[in-house]
């Protein structure tokens, strides 16, 4: 008898068979003798209940060459697979990531089968691109087979461990997670039923290649110091908040719509008998080039639809200035790696720096790898015949993934698909929320709604969700705010007299 007939014999009795813990862990342990083309399973471990996650099964191993992945099986099955993307570069197996962003557990406590894997090859952190210096399977790896690959193998060892085939099944991945969500809809449409798809990083070469480029290059000087640095972002915050905060009708300390607004820097400009602090002309220019301009030919052709949002600076420490003290400060650091390694079919290597990237000629050179990264074709037909259902979600103070390519790209899926798009993706714009909902700031963090919950019932019911709830809390944990994000062109719209802390104040109204 074969180790995969053994198995089937033992799942052949069905989760009656796993009831009992001797049975479970006997089961789990002969995973490790499957035969899979391809995949070198290393270990199947019980793993006992804790304070945080059931009893499950660990099943280790890697698909060939270099694809690391992690499938937990829990003893108290929902009958789900939920798979988790990574970020930035990947590079590591992050099987217990905290929270819900890009973390498998989220899935796992709710009793889904669930899975992750690394991106297919290893690196120090995210922001490391070393690993893709002239290596075009690691490339093709991380670009798409990867997470694809691991979809597959997951489902057929859950299918192998339970004697049934998963349902439903869901894929939830932010930013590089969220183009790896959009790339399984648009390549790979049965895969999943449901796609949870946060900021999605869809466009690399656009985003990381010349949007990112771009930003570098407005904030550095001619002895290749930042323009603006950590020490101005409190002046430029509250300066933006007192012209943008009310534009909705409603102080709340929340930006509603950046797009809606447009800055005066004239108060806070240096100029004679101008109090200080004050900005100079050169970080004024850094201003609005990165929140106004973007990236941009030298004739002013847009080479990507996204401007630095307002009422993102709360968050810039991490992403575009860094923090007092050191630290932070990661999109040079993406954009840089970036361009050496990953952006072009032959790789520049170390000698190429942000400054290098010249906005007139390396845009069309960056077209090969377009190919094999981005997935922001504006067509979800293949996913929709599949019966597939999506929701998209994008904090509109993302300072590093901004919103505006988000849009786009769902205008695009309008032209493409009407008024049947929202019965297949919905689109959730969420005032004050830091790229993932990482940092806390003036929104809400990725704690604060429950996307899942909404998919699930969209699934089940047929019945897409007009509206997300979500909740701030304060320090203590206790209930600070909590309203309403509506289903994208609706925006949630204060009535007027109610409480601005109370959900029932706010309703959906459409342009």
């Amino acid at each position: 008898m074969t180790p995969t007939t053994r198995l089937r014999a033992t799942v052949a009795l069905g989760l009656v068979a796993l009831a009992t813990p001797a049975a479970a862990e006997d089961a789990c342990r002969a995973l490790a003798d499957l035969r899979i083309n391809d995949v070198n399973l290393l270990s199947a471990v019980p793993v006992a209940v804790t304070d945080d996650l059931p009893a499950f099964c660990s099943v280790r191993g890697y698909v060939r060459p270099a694809i690391n992945f992690e499938i937990r099986l829990p003893e108290d099955w929902n009958g789900g697979f939920y798979m988790a993307g990574c970020g930035g570069f990947c590079g590591q197996l992050l099987s217990d990531a905290p929270g819900f962003v890009n973390a498998m557990n989220h899935g796992l406590r709710r009793g889904y089968a669930a899975a992750t894997m690394d991106g297919g090859h290893w690196g120090a952190n995210s922001v490391d691109a070393r690993w893709a210096l002239h290596n075009r399977v690691a490339e093709v790896d991380w670009g798409e087979r990867a997470v694809r690959v691991t979809a597959e193998l997951a489902q057929q060892v859950i299918a192998e461990f339970y004697g049934d085939a998963p349902s439903p099944r869901i894929f939830a991945g932010c930013s590089t997670g969220g183009r790896q969500a959009q790339m399984l809809a648009q390549r790979s449409p049965g895969l999943f039923d449901g796609i949870l798809n946060g900021a999605p990083a869809m466009d690399y070469t656009g985003l990381v290649g010349s949007w990112m480029a771009s930003v570098v290059q407005a904030n550095t000087d001619a002895e290749g110091g930042r323009i603006i640095g950590p020490g101005d972002v409190a002046l430029i915050r509250d300066h933006v908040l007192a012209q943008c905060d009310a534009a909705d009708g409603l102080e709340d300390g929340l930006i509603s719509d950046p797009d809606a607004c447009t800055v005066d820097w004239a108060p806070i400009a240096c100029g004679e008998g101008t109090n200080e602090p004050c900005l100079s002309q050169a970080q004024v220019d850094t201003l609005v080039a990165w929140t106004e301009t973007g990236a941009v030919t030298s004739d002013g052709e847009s080479l990507y639809p996204a401007t630095v949002p307002l009422g993102s600076e709360p968050f810039w420490g991490l992403w575009l200035t860094g923090f007092e003290g050191g630290g932070g400060g990661l999109v040079p650091v993406f954009n840089q790696g970036f361009l050496q390694f990953m952006a072009f079919r032959d790789d520049p290597g170390e000698a190429f720096s942000s400054m290098d990237f010249d906005v007139d000629i390396h845009p069309e050179q960056l077209a090969f790898m377009a190919a094999i990264y981005n997935a922001d074709a504006p067509d979800l037909s293949g996913f929709a015949e599949a019966g597939g259902r999506m929701i998209t979600w994008h904090g509109l103070a993302d300072a590093i993934v901004p919103h505006g390519k988000t849009v786009a790209w769902m205008e695009g899926l309008r032209d493409t698909h009407g008024a049947d798009l929202d019965a297949v993706n919905r689109l959730f714009l969420i005032p004050g929320m830091d790229h993932c909902g990482i940092q806390p700031g003036p929104g809400i963090t990725s704690a604060g709604f429950d996307p899942l919950t909404a998919l699930e019932a969209w699934l089940e019911t047929g019945e897409a969700p007009g509206a997300l709830m979500t909740t701030r809390r304060d320090a203590e944990g206790a209930v600070d705010w909590e309203r309403p994000v509506c289903a994208w062109p609706a925006q949630a719209v204060h009535d007027g007299t109610g409480d601005w802390r109370e959900a029932d104040s706010f309703a959906c109204v459409a342009d």
